[in-house]
């Protein structure tokens, strides 16, 4: 059974904005860029849409700090919809927030809705380094929903300097490698063989701040434009935030759609989805092999599309994530897992990526019309998960009544979290571990994650000068995790960690 047509929810309205004034005076500020991009959606679907507008989502900013971002926003624009809403941060909320956005129209509570995001991090930058003024809407001096680092990482993360995304992924990177039965050069080629193809899609793409092709060696291999950041990952495997970019998506019903003359074939409709998370606390995870709240996420996608995926975006912040995705779903390792070009190629406008890949879904379902297409989004460093199922023909009702919590469904998968025990000393085995290189490219500092014999978590810092120690971590011929090595706890109360 399908939905009455007004209760259908549809994507009627793609507008993307690319800015690159060679001088970051002229550059437009967040809320231009998001001005334009919903101006341009609006075109996209006919026009007129604007003034009917009842619900609008602002995704986080993080390049230039606002107050009363909704009012600010909507002031700009002319309207005054009844719901005004300024979200948190998170890769995955675009995705969150178009899914939410589709559960209110088809629960009556919303006809016509805008999701938008903006950020001009490019602009920002040549600002500071060039020391000028930029001529912008004066920053806040407390702004709207702020990224609070204590909320995102733990003391003990911090004092060991793995506390950003970069940082943190390499975690994930180097455990699967291992679990996965892969040495690290084989996992390299993996990656440089899928972000290669992601990155010939960003090189078609006419909104991507990179439109270049690159090769898997060009991807994985250091050099000194492509220095390496975190272990394995150089700089073309890493997300590029440093981008002037806007966007915006237009829903209502299939109702008002067709009355407003809009050709099916140019509708996206929306089937469902789902979202669940994993601790903040990455020390309180099961485990780094797998993530249990993306395999709820994508378990319920599958169950929406039992015929599988046409066509699928996974996000692509850092190569372990679309690698993690893709073997769960199960999709062929030369499938192209991105219809946008990735984070990396793309670019990254920070938390608003998801929704240019929208755009990008878009344009290709009007292309090629497809039965079930995959939107996956995520948020801080494997955290935060959400999928969304789109297609170029109604869905069942029942997919989309789905409940998009399935946060049961990743508890129930979850393994035992082992006991942290930051004061032991002792013979212990690598779990996993994360060394982050300086500008220069060489090995800066890591730490190792590692299990002692009674199963506890213990978390080491590495000496960089201890060859004998950093050496077998950065081999490209065999993987470390489960060699032993052993933990002493330093006059600073931080564990240090040594081979042998």
């Amino acid at each position: 059974m399908t939905l009455p047509a007004d209760r259908t929810p549809v994507i009627i309205g793609i507008g993307e904005i690319v800015d690159r004034p060679a001088d970051p005076a002229l550059a437009l500020e967040p809320l231009a860029l998001m001005d334009a991009a919903i101006r341009a959606a609006d075109a996209d679907a006919g026009g007129g849409w604007l003034d009917r507008v009842d619900s609008i989502d602002i995704i986080n900013m993080v390049s230039w700090r606002y107050d009363s971002v909704a009012s600010r926003l909507n002031a700009r624009l002319g309207i005054n919809p009844a719901r005004s809403v300024y979200g948190v941060v998170g890769g995955e909320t675009p995705t969150a927030r178009i899914h939410e956005a589709a559960v209110r129209i088809m629960n009556g509570n919303s006809r016509i809705a805008i999701v938008t995001a903006g950020e001009a991090q490019h602009a920002v930058g040549k600002a500071r380094a060039a020391g000028i003024e930029l001529p912008w809407t004066p920053p806040a001096k407390t702004p709207e929903n702020p990224i609070i680092p204590s909320d995102h990482v733990t003391p003990m993360a911090i004092r060991h300097g793995i506390m950003q995304p970069v940082h943190i992924y390499p975690l994930y990177e180097n455990a699967t490698t291992a679990a996965w039965g892969l040495t690290p050069v084989e996992a390299l080629a993996e990656s440089g063989a899928a972000y290669a193809m992601i990155s010939d899609v960003a090189a078609a793409n006419p909104h991507a701040w990179t439109p270049k092709a690159f090769t898997a060696d060009a991807i994985v291999t250091p050099s000194p434009d492509n220095r390496m950041i975190a272990w394995p990952y150089t700089k073309r495997m890493v997300a590029n935030n440093t981008v002037n970019m806007g966007a915006a998506v237009v829903l209502t019903t299939l109702a008002l759609a067709r009355e407003a003359g809009i050709a099916e074939d140019r509708m996206v409709f929306i089937h469902g989805g789902a979202a669940a998370a994993e601790p903040m606390d990455y020390l309180m995870r099961d485990q780094f092999t797998h993530s249990v709240a993306q395999n709820a996420v994508l378990g319920q996608a599958m169950r929406i599309a039992e015929a599988g995926f046409d066509r699928v975006e996974l996000y692509s912040c850092f190569p372990t994530v679309p690698k993690m995705a893709r073997r769960t779903l199960g999709l062929d390792p030369a499938k192209v897992f991105s219809v946008t070009g990735g984070l990396s190629f793309f670019g990254t406008p920070l938390n608003g990526y998801m929704l240019h890949a929208t755009c990008a879904m878009v344009r290709a379902l009007r292309a090629a019309p497809a039965t079930h297409a995959l939107l996956y989004g995520q948020g801080g460093y494997v955290t935060k998960h959400h999928a969304l199922v789109v297609g170029s023909a109604p869905g069942a009702a029942a997919a989309l009544m789905l409940p998009k919590d399935v946060q049961e469904d990743a508890e129930a998968a979850r393994g035992d979290v082992p006991f942290f025990d930051a004061a032991y000393s002792g013979p212990a085995r690598i779990e996993t571990f994360s060394v982050v290189y300086d500008r220069d490219g060489a090995p800066s500092y890591g730490s190792v994650i590692g299990r002692t014999p009674a199963g506890d978590r213990v978390f080491g810092r590495i000496e960089i000068a201890d060859t004998d120690t950093l050496g077998p971590l950065l081999s490209l011929d065999r993987s470390p995790i489960g060699d032993e090595g052993r933990v002493t706890v330093d006059e600073d109360g931080l564990q240090r960690w040594a081979a042998g």
